[in-house]
Order: structure tokens, then sequence, then C-alpha cells
């Protein structure tokens, strides 16, 4: 892995098994506490997590924020892999770089393979897991929506206000809080002068997407957790209904529970500073306390 320093954080590059470089920030920390990995959801980068990695950092915790295949700065799949299979098999890799097992925080697709990982495929590897607005129900017309919006622009647009005019009208309910500058980051321009999204498009084909919506195969994932679990939904959300949020609570019983108000499905952004006091007090509770079973 090679070091450069962006931001306060340490760049990084963990080259899988499979031969693809995933990029990575390391917020470093002097403290004790376990390390902290943090999984953005569908569409997103490693750099929507930036104010929670500062704050974990900052409370003990060295926390790595990863852009998953195919997003951000990572690389593509040359064969259009985006399995959650692949994306856990990636996920354990990076695990494997830490000198202790993590806390990992999934937000939506980042939780889902969290889940898949920790419940079904390689148990054990975590200290804990936070689930960011997903459980193993998830609302189709929540899912269709982002996916709609995620496949509306293939050629690109002409400028960065014109992809910011875009994110408003997919959130009508929010303030922007990402100007035109914050935008570059999620996208790249080409040669022909357009901006296109960071995403490799063949993340939105239809064999990618539907290893992610069984309800039996992510239920038996939930029922398998043996770890101190925290699910965070956004009360506003259209992926995650409350009637879902306690579909998984009876199917992790040891699980702990927040429903942030005012807040939709991106609850990070929507709602930083109550997301960040939620995770805070559920790894302060957690610190130190024996593994549970289900």
């Amino acid at each position: 892995m090679a070091d450069t320093t962006e931001g306060g954080a340490a760049r990084r590059s963990v080259l899988t098994r499979s031969g693809l470089a995933l990029a990575v920030d390391v917020h470093d920390s002097s403290g004790l506490g376990a390390p902290v990995i943090l999984l953005h959801g569908g569409g997103q980068t490693r750099h929507s997590w930036s104010n929670v990695a500062d704050m974990l950092a900052d409370g003990g915790h060295e926390t790595w924020t990863v852009d998953l295949r195919g997003h951000g700065e990572s690389d593509w799949s040359v064969d259009g892999d985006y399995s959650t299979e692949s994306m856990v098999e990636d996920l354990v890799e990076v695990c494997d770089r830490l000198p202790a097992p993590p806390i990992v925080v999934g937000a939506s697709m980042g939780g889902l393979v969290a889940l898949m990982a920790e419940g079904l495929l390689h148990p054990g590897r975590f200290h804990a897991l936070v689930l960011v607005d997903i459980a193993t129900r998830i609302e189709a017309a929540g899912v269709d929506r982002i996916v709609s919006f995620m496949g509306a622009a293939p050629d690109g647009f002409a400028s960065l206000e014109e992809a910011a005019e875009s994110v408003a009208a997919y959130r009508p309910d929010q303030p922007r809080r990402i100007g035109v500058d914050g935008l570059r980051k999620n996208l790249r321009q080409g040669a022909d002068g357009r901006w296109r999204w960071h995403w490799d498009p063949a993340f939105l084909e239809v064999r990618n997407r539907d290893s992610r919506r069984d309800p039996e195969v992510l239920g038996r994932a939930a029922a398998g957790l043996g770890l101190p679990v925290l699910l965070v939904r956004g009360r506003m959300s259209d992926m995650v209904t409350e009637e879902s949020a306690q579909l998984f609570l009876e199917q992790c019983r040891h699980a702990r529970y927040v429903d942030v108000a005012d807040a939709g499905h991106m609850v990070v952004g929507d709602r930083n500073d109550h997301f960040c006091s939620a995770v805070l007090d559920f790894i302060a509770e957690i610190d130190g306390s024996p593994e549970v079973s289900g």
C-alpha cells in the first residue's frame, strides 16, 4: 500500500486478490479504540464520511473510509462484477489490513455488504456493526428511485451547475448542502468536456442489483449476527419503513435501534449531528462488552 497525504488523512490503496485497487483514506488516531471501517452507499464515495471519520479518529479510533469497487477512485471491474459476494470479499481483504477486528459502519449498499459478510459469509471478522438505513426488507420504490437517478444522465452534464440541479431535483425536501466545488469529487470530466458520475455504469445492471434484494438471504444473515449491532434509520426514509426496522429487530433481537427525525435515506448527510451522536453512544456502550448471541 502506497501512502500519500491528503486533507489530513493518509491515502492508501488496497490491492485485492481479484486485481482491483481500492482507494482508502486512513484517519489516524493515537487512541486505543477499535479500528473503524466506513462503507458508503451505491453511487457515493469515501468522501461522504469525512466529518464522521474525523469525529471517530478524534475519539480514539483509527478510521478507514473506502471507495467500493466501481466507485470513486477505486478500480472498475473489468467484467462488470459488482455482486454483493464480490464486494464482501473486497471488504474482508480490507479487514485483513487492520490490527484488530473493526467496527464496520455501512450505509445502504455498504450496510448490505457488511451484513452479508458478518452474518453469513465470513462471520467473526468484525467487532461491531452499524447499519445505516438498510434492513432485510427493502422498499422496491425507494430502490427504483435511486437507480433511476443514477441512470438518468448517461451522457453526463454540460457543467457542474447542471449536475447540482439534478441532485437538488432528486432531493427536493432537503436544503442544498453540496456546492459545485464539492461535486468535483463525485464527477469526472471526459475528453468531450462533459461531466459524468464517478461510478461504473455496469454497477446498475440487473445481475448486480438482484443479489442485494433477497429478503430470505438477508434475514438469515441478520439471524446469524452474534456481535453488537446498531440499526440507524431515517424516519422519512423511502427505503426502510418502520415495519421493516421492526422485522430486523425480530431477526436480530439484541440489536439497538435509533430512529432519526427529519432524516431520509441519506441519514448521514441529512442529520450528521444526530447520526454521530448515535454512533458514539453505541461505541461507548459496547466498549469492553463481551459478544452476544442471537
